[in-house]
């Protein structure tokens, strides 16, 4: 692969009242085909990548920074509000609530424009000032460059769920930030619809 790639779907990133916070990519246009990715950071740091084939989990692990990689079934549901999600050894529900302002914003942005890096680029600067922590662009590993265009936005009201069978706890703020990559999410546990652009490296 070279140039360009982009991905099309969802992001969750919620913390739980544990420690442990999460990280949901669904994608169901991508490079690969319809994926998921589950990054898992736990209360100690360790960082964990859970993906679906060797080449999803040899390409995420090549643009973000995990201590763990598995290769395991990614499973996901959703029911209305209701997302349930199965990664190997973490089984997790989450309910999302109703858009806020900033979710019907970015509503409004039409699709063409949120997916051009150009406009990822222009609105950097706000992001970080309204979603602290969060990067609409950066540098990634093996020399990679990424872009996110955020096209809506919702809050996560609930969550239950267990990683190796310890119940993970209630939903709360991502705190501290996840360590995967050049920015994290919403410290408010969210689901973003957004349009990824990764540049690989010139070979």
């Amino acid at each position: 692969m070279s140039g360009r790639l982009r991905f099309d779907g969802w992001i969750a990133g919620l913390g739980t009242a544990s420690g442990t916070r999460v990280v949901l990519g669904y994608w169901p246009r991508s490079p690969f085909g319809p994926f998921s990715d589950v990054m898992l950071e736990r209360p100690d740091g360790e960082r964990l990548l859970l993906a679906p084939t060797r080449q999803t989990a040899d390409f995420v692990s090549r643009t973000y920074v995990f201590d763990t990689v598995r290769v395991v079934p990614v499973d996901v549901r959703v029911s209305g509000r209701t997302w349930s999600v199965t990664a190997g050894p973490l089984n997790l529900r989450f309910t999302t609530g109703r858009r806020r302002l900033l979710g019907l914003v970015l509503r409004a942005v039409p699709g063409v424009l949120a997916r051009q890096p150009a406009w990822c680029t222009l609105i950097s600067v706000p992001a970080r000032v309204l979603m602290p922590g969060v990067r609409t662009r950066g540098s990634a590993g093996a020399g990679r460059r990424e872009w996110y265009g955020a096209r809506d936005l919702r809050p996560i009201d609930a969550v239950a769920g267990v990683f190796e069978g310890d119940d993970i706890g209630a939903v709360a703020p991502v705190v501290p930030p996840v360590r995967f990559g050049f920015g994290s999410v919403p410290r408010r546990p969210s689901l973003t619809r957004v349009t990824t652009t990764v540049e690989l490296a010139p070979e």
